[in-house]
C-alpha cells in the first residue's frame, strides 16, 4: 500500500523549501561575491575575511544536496549542522533570541516540514499524532 501525497501538500513543500533554497543560494553566493555588507556582517559575527568561502563552500553544498531528490535527507541534515553553528554564534553574541538566535532555527522547520509534507517515511517516521 503506498501513501501517496496530494497536490496541495506536494506544491506547499515545494514552496517552503524553494524558500530556503533561494535564501540558502544567495547567501553562500554572496560569501563568495564578497560585498562590503557581508564582509562587515561576517567581520560583526567574529569571523575574518578569510572564513567566507570556507562557509560559503559549507552552504553551497549542503544546499545542492538538499535540491536533489536522491540526497535530500544527508543535505537536511547538514543543513541543520549549518544552522546549529549559526545559532550558537548569535547565542555567543547575545543577540536578541526570536530574531537572530532562532532565525535559522525558523529555517531547520521549514526545511524539514517541507520534506515532511512531501516524504511519506519521514511521516510515518515522526508522525504528528499517534495512530491507536
Amino acid at each position: 500500500m503506498k501513501n501517496t501525497v496530494s497536490k496541495t501538500k506536494l506544491w506547499t513543500s515545494y514552496v517552503v523549501s524553494g524558500l530556503v533554497i533561494l535564501f540558502m543560494l544567495m547567501d553562500s553566493i554572496m560569501k563568495f561575491v564578497k560585498p562590503p555588507e557581508v564582509i562587515e556582517g561576517t567581520l560583526a559575527l567574529g569571523y575574518a575575511e578569510q572564513h567566507l568561502p570556507i562557509i560559503g563552500t559549507l552552504g553551497l553544498i549542503s544546499t545542492l544536496l538538499y535540491i536533489f531528490p536522491r540526497t535530500t535527507i544527508i543535505g537536511a541534515i547538514l543543513l541543520t549542522g549549518y544552522f546549529g553553528g549559526a545559532v550558537a554564534t548569535h547565542l555567543r553574541l547575545n543577540n536578541p533570541l526570536f530574531t537572530h538566535v532562532l532565525f535559522t532555527v525558523y529555517f531547520g522547520i521549514l526545511i524539514w516540514g517541507g520534506l515532511w509534507l512531501r516524504n511519506s517515511k519521514l511521516r510515518e517516521m515522526f508522525p504528528l499524532r499517534q495512530s491507536n
